[in-house]
C-alpha cells in the first residue's frame, strides 16, 4: 500500500498541474521538495528550499559524502536519497516529517555520520535525509552548570566552548573523537574516558527538545518520563528527531595525567599476557579517576599492547595509585604528562603535545576518509592466561583486526540499568571494540578484512557474555540482525542484544508515541501491534 501511495500521490499532482498526455509525471524529489516548500508554517528568513539537495543538484553528492565516515557505503551501487533537508531551523524539521509521512518515504537523521554501518545515510527503499549540521549552537547557563547543544554540535565544539567560557573548569563526559554529533552519539549512550567517575552522556543529560511525529515540538515535561528514559540509550532515531539536549556540565581538575604505554613481548621482564592479566584485575576497580583503555595489535608477528590511560589530577596522585593497585606496568614519571583537561582531546587523538592548537577539534571534515568495520561485545568474567594465549594467536592470524577493552566499574557500577534505556552497567568488567580499518576500494579486500573481523569475533565467544550476547548501540552492527519487515520478532532479535531487559519497556514507550512507526530503519525499535 505505501509504494501505491506515492505513486497515487505523484499522479495526482500530474494529471491536476499538466494537462497534456505528453508530459513526462513529476519525479518523486521534485514532488518532495514543492511538498516542504508549501509546509506552513515557515519561517522567512531561512527558506527551506535554500537548505534542500536533490539529486539534480550540484552539491548533492558533496553534501552527502560530507558526513560518510565509513568509504564502504559511499559508492555507485549504494542508494541515493531522494533529497537531503541540511535543516536551520524547525519549521524544516517538521516539513521534512510531515512531507516523509505524506509520501511514504523513509527518513534517515544524521548528525555526525559516525554510525558504523551507515544507518544516518542508507536504506533499502527510497529515504529522505534530515542532515543537522547547521542546527549545533551551545548556549550556556551564567553559571556554566548546564548548557542546551543542538544536536547537530560536535564533541569538539562543545568541549572547546565549554573549557573556554569556564576558563577550563568545566568539562562534559563524552566520546573521545570531536567529530562525533551530539544527537546519536547521546542518544546511544555516548561514553568515554570519565565515565568510571561520571557515567555516560545521558547520565549527565537533564532535558530534551524534541519534534515526533506529529511534527510537535517537545520538552522533558511535555513528552513525559517514559520517552524521556527511552531516548537516553535507546536511540532517539526510533522515536522522534532531537532538536537539543540540555546537559550538566561536570567539574574538570586544572590539571589532568595522561600517559600511553605500549609494549610488545614484554615490558620490565613482565610479558604481554601477564600484564594483560593484571590489567583485567585492575581497570574496572581502580580510583574512578583514571581510566585505562587497553589495546591488543599485532607487529612484526607478535601481539602488542597499548595502556592508554586518564587521571583526573596530577601525575604525583597517579604514580601513587599505579604502583599500589598495577606496579606491574612499571609507569614511571617521565611517561606521565600533565596538561589541561582540554588538552587531554588531542592527546587522545595521538597529536603529540605542542603540536596543535585545541582549536583543532573543531574541524568537521575528516583529512581522509577510510572503509571500516566495527563490533562490540561485553566481557563480565576474568580471561584466563589460556584463553589470552588463544586469543594473542587468533589475533596474529587476523592482523587487519584491533581490540579495545574499555573499562567500566566507578560510576558505571553505581546506576541501575534501568535508570536509563542504556542497560550495561554493573557486572560488565570492560566493553570490547573490534576494529578493521582499510584504505584500498574493491571486494576483496573488504571480503578479507570483514572475514577477519568475523573470526576474532567468533573466537571470543567463549569469554563474553552469553544469552544474549550483549552488543552496544552506537557500535553499529547490521550483523546481529536488522529488521526488514519491521516486526516484532525481527527487531526482538538485536533489540535483546542492545537493550537486554529494557527492549520491553522501548517496544511500549514507541507503540505510544510512534504507533505508526513512522521514525524506522533497520534496526529501530519495533511497535507493539506488529507483534
Amino acid at each position: 500500500m505505501k509504494s501505491l501511495t506515492i505513486h497515487t500521490l505523484i499522479i495526482t499532482v500530474f494529471f491536476s498541474t499538466i494537462p497534456t498526455s505528453f508530459a513526462s509525471p513529476p519525479r518523486l524529489e521534485d514532488v518532495y521538495s514543492q511538498c516542504t516548500t508549501d509546509f506552513k508554517p515557515s519561517n522567512p528568513n531561512f527558506p527551506i528550499q535554500n537548505f534542500t539537495y536533490t539529486q539534480q543538484d550540484p552539491s548533492f553528492l558533496t553534501i552527502l559524502n560530507n558526513y560518510v565516515r565509513n568509504l564502504r557505503y559511499f559508492n555507485n551501487t549504494t542508494r541515493k536519497p531522494v533529497a537531503i533537508i541540511a535543516a536551520a531551523d524547525v519549521t524544516h524539521i517538521q516539513a521534512t516529517i510531515t512531507c516523509a509521512n505524506r509520501l511514504s518515504l523513509q527518513l534517515r537523521i544524521r548528525s555526525g555520520g559516525h554510525d558504523y554501518d551507515g544507518m544516518s545515510y542508507l536504506s533499502t527503499v527510497e529515504f529522505v535525509v534530515l542532515d543537522m549540521f547547521n542546527l549545533r549552537s551551545i548556549e550556556f547557563d551564567p553559571k556554566l552548570d548546564t548548557a542546551w547543544v543542538q544536536s547537530g554540535a560536535t564533541l569538539g565544539e562543545i568541549y572547546y566552548g565549554v573549557a573556554n567560557k569556564s576558563n577550563d573548569l568545566r568539562g562534559f563526559p563524552a566520546g573521545i573523537c570531536p567529530g562525533l554529533g551530539a544527537g546519536g552519539h547521546f542518544s546511544g549512550g555516548g561514553y568515554g574516558n570519565m565515565m568510571r567517575k561520571y557515567g555516560l552522556s545521558i547520565d549527565n543529560i537533564i532535558d530534551a527538545k524534541i519534534v515526533d511525529a506529529k511534527g510537535r515540538v517537545l520538552d522533558r515535561s511535555s513528552m513525559g518520563e517514559d520517552l524521556f528514559w527511552a531516548l537516553r540509550g535507546g536511540g532517539a532515531a526510533s522515536f522522534c528527531v532531537v532538536l537539543a539536549w540540555k546537559i550538566k556540565l561536570i567539574p574538570v581538575p586544572g590539571k589532568v595525567t595522561v600517559f600511553n604505554v605500549e609494549t610488545v613481548g614484554n615490558r620490565g621482564g613482565v610479558n604481554t599476557t601477564e600484564l594483560v592479566l593484571k590489567w583485567q584485575e585492575i581497570a574496572d576497580k581502580i580510583d574512578n579517576n583514571l581510566f585505562i583503555r587497553l589495546t591488543l595489535s599485532t607487529s612484526n608477528k607478535t601481539v602488542k599492547a597499548s595502556f592508554m590511560g586518564m587521571f583526573l589530577g596530577d601525575s604525583t596522585k597517579l604514580l601513587e595509585i599505579m604502583n599500589t593497585d598495577f606496579p606491574a606496568l612499571g609507569l614511571n614519571k617521565t611517561e606521565c604528562l600533565e596538561m589541561k583537561w582540554i588538552e587531554s582531546v588531542l592527546f587522545w587523538l595521538s597529536i603529540p603535545p605542542g603540536t596543535a592548537p585545541t582549536s583543532v577539534m573543531l574541524n568537521r571534515i575528516p583529512q581522509k576518509q577510510i572503509y571500516l568495520k566495527r563490533k562490540s561485545d561485553y566481557v563480565q568474567k576474568p580471561i584466563s592466561r589460556t584463553g589470552l594465549d588463544a586469543i594473542f594467536k587468533v589475533l596474529l592470524e587476523n592482523e587487519n583486526v584491533t581490540m579495545a577493552w574499555n573499562p567500566y566499574g566507578g560510576r558505571m557500577s553505581e546506576i541501575p540499568s534501568t535508570e536509563t534505556a542504556f542497560p550495561h552497567r554493573a557486572g560488565n568488567m570492560f566493553k570490547i571494540q573490534y576494529a578493521a580499518n582499510w584504505l584500498v576500494q574493491g571486494e576483496a579486500v573488504a571480503n578479507e578484512c570483514l572475514s577477519q573481523t568475523e573470526r576474532v569475533f567468533e573466537a571470543m565467544s567463549p569469554y563474553v557474555s552469553k544469552n544474549p550476547r550483549e552488543a552496544f548501540l552506537n557500535y553499529r552492527d547490521v550483523d546481529i540482525g536488522t529488521s526488514l519487515n519491521s516486526t516484532y520478532e525481527e527487531g526482538k532479535v538485536y533489540g535483546v542484544k542492545y537493550f537486554k531487559n529494557n527492549f520491553e519497556r522501548l517496544v511500549k514507550v514507541k507503540s505510544r508515541v510512534d504507533p505508526d512507526n513512522f521514525f524506522r530503519y533497520e534496526q529501530s525499535i519495533p511497535v507493539l501491534s506488529s507483534h
